[in-house]
């Protein structure tokens, strides 16, 4: 608990990225810090290794930034996953919050990057930089993007999908593998997606929904970075889970010309892997598909189309009042060129910043060097994601 700052009102926050550095340069923040990661630790049979979840554009980035740093010094060779949250739709009605905002995620991005085995930002809103964009859209999701309840709710569903793979005891997968897989060559950062819910009626099969999906980019952005619809991916990890085992696979007729060569498919698994080497045959793909849907009963907000049944498929009239209990998800996370824009446009936005307007972060323990530093670093993430770069080089 940290006492320092105030949690509820609007003065004396934890608003810098210097700040929340140097909570963990107090001994006594430290040290508990320390004691209660050894108690965990010590209970662990197998160590995979660390998830941090923290705001990227407030004070807790650089209180993040620290906590990453000390577990790849104490703990070498395990898996750091940092997950960096940031705020759904915001406005520019107060310049200073709006300009800490952008150097608290882009200091964020580029320290977690270097302290953690993978750093993925989690969004609803549209972009990372000064100028507001408008939240993202769910086809068969009624939310509100300025509720926070609704906004976690959707980030967390993603979340518990995309790490299904590594926190399941029948799964080859660690966490360091994956995080091996998605960020050879310095592209420590990826990006996320969704489907939530997966779309499939209660005719339909995998194969026949995967077809019309086909030649797009399926799922909706989750990480603040713009639409990655006809950029190059390097490298990806797709997670579906919650379809039963008759759709898995196709429902035609013995004898019935197959419309797709996923339709030829005799395994879920199998659909789903030969639909990513379809779309992205030069990307390193990693896919998963499990029975176990995500439950969203109450306390879980009440954001679903008229059209979900009980659990989650699409019907065209279903029984008046349903409440949707389960419900089928597509994750994805993705190192793709739609990083080499995102991060670039945000470094090229704050070069043009003259920051000695803005001394009270520069007073919360950063330097006008520091700042220089950053900017560099961050065109030189930038720049791992070039569509012409691949893991080799």
């Amino acid at each position: 608990m940290i006492q320092t700052y105030n949690h509820d009102g609007e003065e004396g926050r934890l608003e810098a990225f210097g700040q929340g550095e140097s909570i963990l340069k107090e001994p006594k923040y430290l040290e508990e810090l320390e004691d209660r990661l050894h108690f965990y630790v010590e209970e662990c049979d197998f160590l995979q290794g660390f998830q941090i979840l923290c705001d990227l554009h407030d004070g807790f980035s650089g209180l993040g930034t620290k906590a990453a740093e000390l577990l790849q010094d104490e703990y070498m060779g395990r898996g750091i996953v940092t997950w960096g949250l940031l705020p759904g739709p915001y406005n520019i009605g107060d310049p200073q919050k709006n300009i800490y905002r952008v150097l608290n995620t882009a200091f964020g991005m580029v320290r977690l990057a270097a302290h953690s085995s993978l750093l993925c930002p989690l969004s609803l809103g549209g972009g990372l930089g000064l100028r507001p964009e408008p939240p993202v859209s769910f086809p068969h999701l009624r939310y509100d993007a300025t509720l926070p309840f609704h906004c976690s709710a959707i980030l967390a569903t993603a979340l518990d999908t995309f790490t299904a793979p590594y926190r399941l005891r029948t799964s080859p997968l660690s966490m360091v593998h994956l995080a091996d897989m998605l960020s050879g060559a310095g592209k420590k950062v990826v990006t996320a997606g969704a489907m939530i819910p997966f779309p499939l009626g209660p005719n339909e099969s995998l194969p026949d929904i995967l077809q019309q999906l086909g030649g797009s980019s399926p799922w909706t952005p989750l990480s603040g970075c713009g639409d990655p619809h006809g950029t190059h991916c390097f490298a990806q990890s797709v997670v579906l889970r919650g379809l039963n085992r008759t759709h898995h696979s196709s429902q035609l007729s013995p004898g019935t010309p197959l419309p797709s060569p996923l339709h030829a498919c005799s395994t879920g698994d199998e659909v789903l892997a030969q639909f990513l080497k379809q779309e992205q045959p030069q990307a390193r793909s990693s896919s998963h598909v499990l029975l176990t849907p995500c439950p969203v009963v109450p306390p879980y907000p009440r954001l679903f189309s008229s059209h979900l049944s009980r659990n989650g498929l699409i019907l065209d009239d279903p029984p008046a009042g349903t409440a949707v209990e389960s419900i089928p998800v597509l994750g994805a996370l993705s190192s793709s060129s739609v990083l080499h824009s995102a991060l670039g446009g945000l470094a090229k936005e704050l070069s043009r910043l003259d920051l000695r307007r803005w001394n009270s972060f520069l007073e919360a323990g950063m330097e006008q060097d520091d700042v220089g530093e950053m900017l560099q670093e961050l065109q030189n993430l930038a720049q791992c994601y070039q569509a012409g770069d691949s893991f080799s080089d």
